[in-house]
């Protein structure tokens, strides 16, 4: 088939779309497609050559794209590459229109999307391009200050591409990108997310194995190591994770993962957040930054297999310790991510195991032999996975996720599988109680049908279920439970769709070659026919029940409810997949059960009379000639009996019996258009008939009769859709239907039979047109001429006929015609329409009804408007006919696209993932290969745009502007898809939309004005006229919105007025994209003129032509910047009229801020207009212009020149000798002039921590730069603007109190734009405009408003920020001028102010090289904690400090060193305010001391050394063995404390510390936390009280924390000993807190301590021993501790432990001596009833442990546990807590656990779990 295709069209085409084949007209395909393709090639290259992106290449990239949606990749390969190298170079292009830009890349991404059609031969595209446009775009320096727009879909158009182009890029680039991102890898700074989401995104892992050491190898390592030794998951390891998930996915095979397997399935655990323990704190890091679960999921997918196994055995380990998470009782934030990991692990080993059996192979490096996954591997997996997903089929979000993992698990293993689902499913169908049971086990079912279905060697056993399921499936077919029904129906449509329905019990004798399984199956079959029958029962008594409602006759309800209409969809398609699948033998005995049930009853025609009706449809749809011999004459009969009596016809009212014939036969005539020839004469009668009818439900059913007529004669469409090809009416001794149980519809041979219109239909179809059309268009053409009265009915009623016509024959009506409206767009390249053939020759001879229609409506249109506007009904008929006009050939878009979605949810729940190749059923490709004729018909991209469109357009638009709202909603709609169809046809409707908001135009009335806005505003899909990205258009839109204020019609009284222009204003500035100003091109195009076939018939451009296209293109981009020119200037002058409303004014300066382009500077007056603006009275227009000057300060910046430094490095991370002149250094800092030239100032503050750049960028030296302090003379304009007004004191007092009002009260923060502001005037102007500011700053920072500090906080952020470029003598003059008033400022801190004033240091700070600022540095390290001014201002100073200190990382060890030796002596601190900051300050602190791989130990401060001096000041509190208490007096007493008091208020201090540091430093020191650890134990709060001091709760806080940690397995050892130790310690506190630490810690590090045999014995014993401790709450803890260890299967119940238990409850106990009365009563428990209660607490953790299930061990220990039932207090206690809590978790499936016991044992069992009883 290929060799021959590549015959006629002259190339090998890479991959088409099969389907087109299958087409009737499918021999004609292949030239017409070889004549688009070779168009568009010539015209897109003609287009690039020329210049002329815009239409030329826009307009063809469309036509490309439509053409690849027609014909999938129908190209050669060498055109193919040509495609995709022309449009790399046009997305890469650096001054593209962003939004051309991601059109373009759209189709990019479409033409890489099949990797597997071009290898790394074929095609090689460069990185870099891609990288400076992602960089651009995504980093972009003006985007902020409102310079660019960009629309929200770019970052997700532009990862794509990214994806799609990796494959291809160089062997040399990881090489490269390692060298351009690693510089930026700081892990303090914001650079380091930047450069992993890039490793992330850009690194190539598909390299063939030769070229690893090229590729992976080069940076596998580093960061694996890395990733492993972060612990407090940063936002950027979730990029690496992907990664790495990648890695593995491309590489399977070619990594050994080994070693890092048990870390990784640690992390995934951790990631899924589960709650463990009691009371515990979450890191909100923690979830936010958790891993995303499709990566996890493909990382575990490709870890499976392999020789070692051991990737198995932790997912195994895995589900086991999270299954109790998905039983239905537990719900959580984190059920989702459950779900979810469920779902997609299956369909992603489906996937795998496609890839290594299935897929062709392809030039991706196949996965080698020794990893693929084996039987074996399979079979681990999926047992790995039931239990959790049996589980899952129950959950509270429903069964969808379980169903689909479910199905992807039954193609592996269904004999694994699908028993365990059965027998769910068996008792849910008997239980009448419980539908969700029911409607859960169903969902899954439909999932795994088809393998149920199709048998197979594994599991033949499967389709003997399939007959006992569908028969007791019928009763779920209830009137009274409509999800029941509903998913009743789909279940029985998918198992039928995938077996014929036919009787085969005869071959049990005829035939002796059959297996066991088949003769059963033969034998079973016998039942179809009663199956049939039966479901018909159901479905009739469904009917009747909703009959019953008879109130229907009385309410005029037209529609069903949502409810009914869903039903009637289900009911209709499942009978129709019944009787499609049937035999005919059982066909011919439902077909006479529902004609008598159609027949001998009468039904109301709106709700059970549809379900009726569709029963027959879809009788006669299956076998139409038997079918219509029976129906059609009957009703024929029926009616014409009655219509005898002539008044009948009259009758508002119809009889019933007569509707109902009339809808019967309406609906059975939807069938094969040939067998309905031998009854047309009786049809046209009947038509005759009624479709005059004075009833108006009459005549509409007429209506639809004719539509059904004429759609069935003059349509394309298949006749049948059985799942077998011809059907099974042969003999069964010749073809044994049971064979082809779930067999997949073979693509080669579907047999389609098609119903192609034969000359007899199309001329019966005309004759129809000429009987019943001709008449009404001439009646109403007499009445527009106003020749002929008639009423509104009847206008309607032939309105009526005319659309169902329309509907009925508009596939057989050729387009309309009219003559091409020319002058639209100049191009220089042809724009013309592609005509596509859907199997329809236009019959030339024969009048064109679309053109006569369209006539004769325009007249009606004009003649109703005109006398009868109030007559809507006829409007609504009226749009309608118009849309069907313009766009009908047979089918509607919606139709299409909700067929579309439905086709793909069904090859979802039915594919087979693991096969491929489009093993689908039958019906499915069948119904596929409609879709994509019903796709050909409906593309119309690109129309040209003639003046017959043009008349009904503005025939469209009159209506939308009309009276009444609804006529013009609906006219407005259709307007709006007419507007994106036709070329360039909003130029021509603009003006006239335009004309009804004109000012001057006085006849405008409301509603006209109100139409006219909406036809702006546009619809959520489609176009927006007031928003085309084109300069024509929004120069004439935009000032025409802000004009329209003016018009009479406009009143801001009313509010839907006014909510529309609120809209509009939003809808522009939501999609505004700043539009281009200049165009480039490119050179790739030449090659695509010249080669390959089809050849391009269009001539290679011309020398002329070129320069014609040059020229054209330099004009074009000069008129643009006219046009962008002229529109501010116009909404300027809008602005300045002063009876302009307020609220256009602002919709004109909200337009004026989109205008602020990066590559054109504003014109002068709009410059003038935003800075007279700062000071106007509204807020809003203020906010604007505040960001509008700081954009307009960005463009007329000066640029600095830089240089290049080549500085030499090796890999190594930290503080090293080459980074060491970085660092601040108070001897060394500029103090002089000399000193600041000679310093090399390195701003950023990433560079050199981890390498250096290959070449560096620094600021060239003072006299290179641009001039500073320039005089007024030597300014440009627009500087002089604005330096005038900032000179002007007048002007900036002016200011300074607007800026210093306040806005919402408390509400308010530092803000980022004024910032923006400040900085940008004191960058260009220096410091010109400080004298004038200077007294204004003294007297802000006196006063202590919030609203005044705020401002001056926003002034000096931006002057500091601003004078980076400014001389020695000036700088050192600004901080003489500072200094005093920061001092003067953090002395009158409030509440309301420390944080803008921390946010203000933190932003001056920022990127800024600390030697500059190292007089702010040292005035805020003067003194911060000096008890001046109270405890609240030291730790807002702290703060303070602490903000400008973190922006600088790791290059102020010295600052670092200095404030620790300060605040050290300070950390006894009592005020808790200042305690946590200090606690916060540490962190920041020791943050840059991590222990990151290649990394130098840090010259900052070290948590080590900080650790062994605080232990000497705690040594009070370490020594002795008591419990710390908190009993601190709060005030500084006078005398010295003792040293122990002293200890506790450090250790406080210490606490606030470690709470603060564990969720924000990179690695955890545990070495030297765990020093600290027996203090916290000492502290151990235990109850849960809230009244606890502040120690407590802290204590709490941060063991709750630190047990959470991530630990390293060399670490695991060091926890367990430091518990072992305090285990011993004399406090019960700390023992149990040992307890609920250890469950903790075990949880979330389980894998790497599963790894590590010696600390599972540990953990093991220190619980055992704890269980016999003397105090009776560690025992218990202890023995909840033991069963959550067995639970998520971290210990096992083994031989030893379990006679370990026994052995102990069997310690005897002392007698009770006979007392004397009064004696005291022994209270101290004997050692011996310790022992023995450990036993029995041992015994019941084990029952406890396994609360959904009862393993076989358990019946025997609940037996030894009744045994203590009457044992002494506390075991009595514990026996009967044990007892009730089986009996709550077993309650549910009582009836399976049961299985388990013996009968003795279910005696004892029932005598201890029912509650005695009292009366007896």
């Amino acid at each position: 088939m290929k060799r021959a295709q590549s015959d006629t069209l002259g190339f090998v085409p890479q991959k088409d779309i099969v389907y087109n084949k299958l087409l009737p007209y499918a021999d004609r395909l292949d030239d017409e497609s070889n004549e688009i393709l070779s168009k568009i090639k010539g015209n897109l290259g003609r287009a690039v050559q020329l210049r002329e992106i815009w239409p030329g290449v826009l307009f063809w990239t469309r036509k490309l794209s439509t053409y690849m949606r027609l014909y999938g990749r129908k190209f050669s390969k060498e055109d193919h590459v040509l495609f995709i190298k022309l449009l790399y170079e046009l997305v890469t292009m650096p001054r593209l229109e962003i939004s051309m830009m991601q059109g373009l890349a759209r189709l990019l991404i479409n033409l890489l999307k099949k990797r597997e059609l071009l290898s790394r031969e074929d095609l090689e595209l460069p990185w870099r391009p891609l990288y400076e446009l992602h960089d651009r775009i995504l980093f972009s320096k003006t985007e902020h200050l409102g310079l660019n727009w960009f629309p929200n879909s770019v970052e997700n158009v532009l990862k794509t591409l990214v994806k799609s182009c990796r494959p291809y890029f160089s062997e040399a680039a990881t090489q490269e990108m390692l060298d351009e991102w690693r510089p930026l890898l700081c892990p303090f700074d914001v650079t380091m997310q930047r450069a992993i989401s890039y490793f992330e995104l850009f690194l190539p892992t598909t390299l063939p194995p030769e070229l690893h050491h090229m590729g992976f190898k080069l940076w596998f390592d580093e960061l694996i190591n890395l990733w492993v030794s972060v612990q407090n998951l940063p936002s950027w390891e979730v990029h690496l994770v992907n990664l790495f998930a990648r890695l593995a996915n491309d590489n399977i095979g070619y990594i050994d993962w080994d070693p890092y397997i048990p870390k990784i399935f640690t992390r995934v655990l951790r990631s899924l957040n589960l709650p463990v323990g009691t009371g515990q704190m979450m890191v909100p890091r923690y979830v936010t930054n958790a891993y995303d679960i499709s990566h996890v999921v493909l990382w575990v997918s490709s870890l499976l297999g392999g020789p070692s196994k051991q990737t198995q055995a932790q997912l195994s380990g895995l589900f086991n310790s999270i299954t109790s998470f998905f039983h239905p009782s537990n719900h959580g934030r984190w059920l989702m991510k459950l779900m979810k990991l469920l779902q997609r692990l299956p369909a992603s080993v489906v996937r795998r195991l496609h890839r290594e059996r299935y897929r062709k192979p392809s030039w991706l490096t196949p996965i080698p032999d020794s990893h693929k996954l084996t039987e074996e591997d399979i079979t681990d997996f999926v047992q790995s996975m039931m239990q959790p997903v049996l589980l899952a089929m129950f959950s509270k979000t429903g069964s969808l996720d379980a169903a689909q993992a479910l199905q992807n698990l039954a193609l592996m293993r269904p004999e694994l599988v699908i028993p365990p689902v059965l027998e769910k499913t068996y008792p849910a169908l008997e239980t009448l109680t419980e539908p969700h049971q029911l409607t859960a086990t169903l969902s899954c079912m439909i999932g795994v049908a088809r393998s149920l279905v199709s048998g197979g060697q594994h599991y033949p056993e499967g389709p003997t279920h399939m007959l006992p399921l569908l028969m007791r499936a019928l009763p779920g077919v209830d009137p009274n439970d409509f999800s029941k029904c509903m998913i009743t129906f789909q279940f029985i449509a998918t198992f039928v769709t995938l077996v014929p329905l036919v009787d085969c019990s005869s071959a049990l004798h005829e035939r002796t070659d059959l297996t066991e399984v088949e003769r059963e199956m033969c034998s079973a079959s016998a039942e179809f026919e009663d199956f049939v029958l039966q479901f018909m029962d159901r479905c009739f008594a469904l009917i009747d029940s909703s009959t019953l409602e008879q109130t229907r006759e009385e309410t005029e309800t037209e529609k069903m409810t949502h409810v009914e209409s869903l039903v009637e969809l289900g009911l209709s398609s499942t009978f129709s997949t019944i009787l499609t699948q049937c035999s005919l033998d059982i066909f011919k005995v439902a077909l006479e059960k529902v004609f008598n049930f159609a027949t001998t009853n009468i039904f109301e025609t709106r709700v059970a009379g549809r379900m009726v009706a569709d029963m027959c449809r879809a009788a006669a749809k299956c076998h139409p000639a038997e079918s219509l011999k029976m129906l059609v004459p009957h009703c024929c009969n029926a009616i014409n009996q009655i219509a005898v009596n002539e008044e009948v016809l009259n009758e508002e009212e119809l009889d019933k019996e007569f509707l109902w014939n009339l809808q019967l036969l309406s609906e059975v005539t939807r069938v094969d258009g040939d067998k309905l020839l031998p009854y047309r004469s009786d049809l046209v009668q009947i038509l005759q008939l009624t479709l005059h009818l004075k009833c108006k439900q009459g005549y509409i059913l007429a209506c639809n009769l004719l539509h059904h007529i004429l759609r069935a004669t003059a349509l394309i469409y298949p006749t049948e859709y059985c799942s077998v090809p011809g059907g099974f009416h042969q003999p069964v001794s010749d073809y044994l239907p049971i064979k082809d149980w779930g067999r997949p519809g073979d693509l080669w041979n579907l047999d389609i039979q098609w119903h192609v219109p034969s000359v007899e239909e199309t001329s019966f179809s005309f004759y129809l047109l000429d009987l019943i059309l001709q008449p009404e268009l001439q009646r109403l053409q007499r009445f527009a001429k106003g020749e002929q009265e008639m009423s509104r009915d009847d206008v309607l009623q032939s309105l009526t006929i005319v659309q169902h016509c329309l509907l009925g024959a508009g596939s057989l009506m050729p387009p309309l015609k009219g003559e091409p409206i020319p002058e639209l767009v100049h191009s220089m390249v042809n724009l013309d329409e592609t005509t596509l053939y859907t199997g329809m020759e236009y019959d030339k001879t024969r009048e064109n009804y679309r053109d006569a229609i369209c006539s004769v409506m325009t007249q009606l249109l004009h003649y109703i408007l005109e006398h009868s506007e109030d007559d809507t009904k006829s409007l609504f008929s009226i749009i309608k006919i118009i849309s069907d006009l313009l766009h009908f050939k047979g089918s509607h878009k919606h139709e299409f696209d909700s067929r579309w979605k439905s086709f793909n949810l069904v090859k979802k729940s039915m594919e087979n993932r693991l096969h491929g190749r489009k093993q689908h059923i039958r019906a499915l490709l069948i119904d596929r290969v409609m879709l994509q004729h019903e796709l050909r018909k409906l593309t119309v991209e690109g129309c040209q745009y003639r003046t017959i469109h043009q008349k009904l357009m503005k025939d469209l638009l009159r209506l939308s502007t009309s009276t009444y709202s609804q006529v013009r909603s609906r006219a407005q709609s259709v307007l709006f898809t007419a507007l994106g169809t036709y070329n360039f046809c909003c130029r021509d409707l603009i003006p006239h939309v335009l004309e009804f908001l004109n000012p001057d135009n006085s006849s405008v009335t409301q509603q006209q004005f109100k139409g006219a806005l909406y036809c702006l505003l546009g619809n959520h899909s489609g176009v927006c006229l007031a928003n085309l990205h084109d300069w024509d258009c929004i120069a004439l839109t935009w000032p025409a919105i802000v004009r329209s204020g003016l018009s009479s019609a406009m009143s801001l009284e009313k509010p839907s007025i006014v909510r529309l222009f609120d809209d509009l204003a939003d809808k522009i500035h939501r999609q505004y994209e700043t539009i281009g100003i200049d165009f480039a091109c490119c050179s790739v195009a030449k090659q695509l003129m010249t080669t390959g076939n089809p050849f391009p018939e269009e001539p290679v451009p011309s020398e002329e032509e070129s320069d014609e296209g040059l020229n054209r293109q330099k004009v074009k981009n000069s008129e643009a910047v006219e046009k962008y020119k002229g529109l501010i200037g116009d909404l300027l002058d809008c602005i300045s009229n002063r009876n302009m409303p307020w609220k256009f004014e602002h919709i004109a300066i909200g337009y004026l801020s989109l205008l602020l382009r990066d590559d054109h500077q504003l014109p002068p007056p709009a410059v003038t207009f935003f800075v007279e603006s700062l000071n106007h009275d509204s807020l809003y227009v203020r906010k604007v212009a505040i960001s509008a000057v700081a954009g307009i300060l960005k463009q007329i910046k000066r640029p600095h020149k830089k240089i290049p430094v080549i500085i030499e490095d090796k890999i190594v991370a930290g503080d090293r000798p080459d980074n060491q002149w970085l660092q601040y250094n108070s001897n060394k800092l500029p103090h002089t002039q000399e000193d600041w030239d000679q310093c090399m100032f390195v701003e950023k503050t990433h560079w050199g921590y981890y390498c250096w750049p290959r070449k560096l960028m620094m600021y060239a030296p003072q006299e290179e730069q641009p001039q500073q302090n320039l005089s007024r003379e030597e300014m440009t304009e627009r500087e002089q603007i604005i330096f005038d007004h900032f000179s002007d004191p007048v002007f900036i007092n002016q200011f300074i109190e607007f800026l210093s009002l306040e806005d919402r009260k408390g509400k308010d923060k530092f803000s980022p734009r004024r910032f923006c502001l400040f900085k940008g005037l004191f960058r260009n102007y220096c410091d010109a405009f400080l004298p004038v500011l200077k007294p204004h700053m003294e007297r802000l920072v006196a006063d202590s408003h919030e609203s005044k500090q705020r401002c001056v906080a926003e002034i000096i952020s931006g002057l500091i920020r601003g004078c980076k470029h400014w001389s020695f003598s000036k700088v050192e003059s600004l901080w003489d001028v500072l200094c005093p008033l920061l001092r003067t400022a953090l002395s009158n801190i409030t509440v309301e102010t420390y944080a803008d004033w921390g946010t203000c240091i933190a932003t001056a700070c920022e990127s800024r090289d600390p030697r500059k600022l190292h007089q702010l540095f040292e005035m805020l390290m003067e003194s911060p904690v000096n008890g001046e001014g109270g405890s609240f201002v030291d730790a807002c100073r702290l703060y303070v400090l602490q903000g400008g200190l973190a922006q600088q990382e790791w290059r102020v060890p010295e600052l670092l060193h200095r404030l620790l030796q300060y605040l050290e002596p300070k950390l006894t601190q009592v005020y808790k305010n200042v305690r946590e900051r200090i606690g916060s300050v540490l962190t920041y602190i020791f943050m840059i001391d991590v222990n990151l791989p290649l990394t130098q130990p840090t010259s900052s401060p070290r948590i080590s050394d900080f650790t062994e001096r605080i232990l000497l000041k705690l040594k009070p509190l370490t020594e002795g063995d008591e419990e710390i208490q908190n009993h601190v007096v709060e005030e500084n007493e006078v005398g010295e404390q003792d040293e122990r008091t002293q200890a506790i208020k450090l250790l406080k201090t210490v606490i606030k510390w470690l709470i603060a540091s564990a969720g924000r430093s990179f690695t955890t020191a545990v070495p030297e936390q765990l020093r600290l650890l027996p203090l916290l134990f000492k502290i151990a709060p235990v109850e849960n009280d809230d009244s606890y001091d502040e120690l407590k709760r802290d204590a709490k806080t941060c063991l709750s924390l630190m047990s959470q940690g991530l630990l390293y397995s060399d670490q695991i050892p060091m926890v367990l000993d430091v518990l072992e130790e305090i285990a011993g310690s004399s406090s019960w506190h700390a023992r149990y807190t040992v307890l609920t630490y250890l469950q903790i810690m075990v949880f979330y590090n389980l894998f790497t301590v599963m790894s590590d045999q010696k600390a599972v014995n540990d953990v093991r014993a220190l619980v055992i021993k704890l269980l016999e401790d003397e105090q009776l709450e560690v025992r218990e803890m202890a023995a909840t501790t033991l069963s959550g260890f067995l639970q998520c299967n971290f210990l096992s119940m083994d031989a030893p432990m379990q006679g370990h238990f026994e052995a102990l409850c069997k310690t005897r106990l002392p007698k009770k001596r006979k007392r004397e009365l009064g004696s005291v009563v022994d209270t101290i428990p004997s050692a011996d009833l310790v022992r023995r209660h450990a036993g029995v607490l041992g015994l019941s953790a084990c029952i406890l442990s396994s609360p959904y299930d009862v393993p076989t061990w358990m019946p025997q220990l609940l037996m030894d546990l009744s045994a203590h039932l009457n044992d002494t207090q506390p075991i009595e206690m514990t026996v009967k807590k044990t007892l009730s809590n089986f009996r709550r978790t077993h309650h549910d499936n009582w009836q399976q656990h049961k299985q388990q016991f013996t009968d003795d044992q279910l005696l004892v069992l029932t005598d201890l779990l029912v509650s005695p009883c009292y009366y007896a």
